[in-house]
């Protein structure tokens, strides 16, 4: 069976500033695109279970900081060893190639000349304010945003920035993780 990835954003119940632990922050939803099927989906922290099975039988996991956030943050929900998913997190990609950071909205903005609808800060409040559909919405673009991105790199082999010099372009190679399966088979944790 041929497999595909997922582009995957996470929003949470609780800032570094509360919590300097991972495990301690909460989801509240998550947000995926999956290349499978081109659906897109939203998962509560509730029903997140259902999400792990299409973990465990997509090639990659694409997102933007994932490796240094999403995932952490998902390890206590999930019941085997998150490091066992294959990724391809773009910021890592970007800090390889420049030796430093960008945020999503600067690369988007360059890129794409789009923006993020928001910030993580004010999903945060989405959630403590009850306003689901305005929570699902934002961690629902972030995602479509990153898979754009993430598009426009395999399509044109390279993404944009600005500096003080002015845009300045990044060649990438990403149309493997793409095509790509991945490599050897996931081991499955979930009971069956």
């Amino acid at each position: 069976m041929k497999k595909f990835p997922i582009v995957l954003d996470i929003e949470t119940k609780h800032t570094f500033r509360e919590f300097s632990e991972h495990a301690k922050l909460g989801i509240t939803v998550l947000a995926i695109y999956d290349y499978k099927d081109k659906s897109q989906r939203i998962f509560t922290e509730k029903d997140i279970n259902h999400l792990f099975p299409i973990l465990e039988n997509c090639s990659y996991i694409i997102g933007f900081n994932i490796n240094s956030f999403d995932l952490p943050v998902l390890q206590p929900y999930y019941p085997g060893d998150i490091k066992h998913f294959k990724t391809f997190d773009i910021l890592d990609d970007i800090k390889k190639i420049l030796g430093h950071r960008l945020s999503l909205n600067d690369v988007i903005k360059t890129t794409l000349d789009k923006k993020k609808t928001g910030h993580g800060l004010e999903a945060i409040d989405f959630y403590r304010d009850g306003k689901w559909e305005e929570l699902k919405k934002y961690c629902m673009d972030d995602v479509m945003l990153t898979k754009e991105l993430f598009d426009y790199g395999v399509l044109n082999k390279k993404i944009s920035y600005l500096n003080e010099n002015g845009k300045i372009d990044i060649e990438v190679d990403w149309e493997k993780y793409l095509k790509d399966e991945g490599g050897g088979e996931m081991p499955l944790t979930l009971p069956f």
